[in-house]
């Protein structure tokens, strides 16, 4: 729902993870206002899906960059646009995403924040699942609420959640786990 809650790095950890399975993997930077997927993997941010999705480049070939993992390619955001809602929502986004389906096992799109600007719900009508990222400790109530009832709304395909940085301190209690463990196995060993 909004930054900071772990969505590029979940997206990027789920890019590789599908390359070492041996799928041929591509991650697409839609985050038009704050990409970072370049900086990640250590690649050139230009030519991006800006310069192809504006109309400046009809070789969609010429923005994928290769990685270092194998069977991981990535196409980064290039130039900031002015209007990042308009160009994601294009025809010309829709026949990128067509082609490439064509030629990837796995398509991954890394998109702003659900809160914060349309763009990601613009990204939807591409995708056949999404996955909401949300931060033990990070991610209000209020702001979760709201981007469940709006993925309702727009009859988004929200396919599951990943709930990250959970820990000892921040969950249900691992201790109570460990009691009824002990609890349990205790009274089958006295019988």
């Amino acid at each position: 729902p909004g930054p900071g809650e772990g969505k590029t790095t979940t997206i990027v950890n789920l890019a590789m993870t599908y390359a070492n399975l041996g799928k041929k993997t591509i991650l697409i930077d839609c985050d038009l206002r704050k990409p970072v997927t370049h900086k990640i993997f250590s690649i050139e941010k230009e030519p991006g899906i800006s310069k192809y999705l504006s109309g400046n480049s009809n070789d969609f070939s010429k923005i994928i960059r290769s990685t270092e993992v194998k069977n991981l390619s990535a196409m980064t955001c290039g130039i900031i646009p002015p209007n990042p809602s308009e160009i994601l929502s294009s025809d010309q986004m829709g026949n990128l995403i067509k082609e490439l389906r064509n030629q990837y096992d796995v398509i991954l799109i890394d998109s702003p924040p659900l809160l914060a600007v349309t763009d990601a719900f613009v990204c939807m009508k591409h995708v056949n699942q999404f996955i909401m990222v949300i931060r033990s400790g990070k991610t209000e109530k209020g702001g979760l609420d709201r981007s469940i009832e709006q993925l309702k709304q727009t009859n988004s395909p929200l396919s599951g959640v990943i709930f990250n940085d959970v820990n000892e301190s921040n969950s249900y209690g691992k201790g109570y786990y460990y009691n009824y463990y002990q609890y349990y196995y205790a009274e089958n060993n006295e019988s």
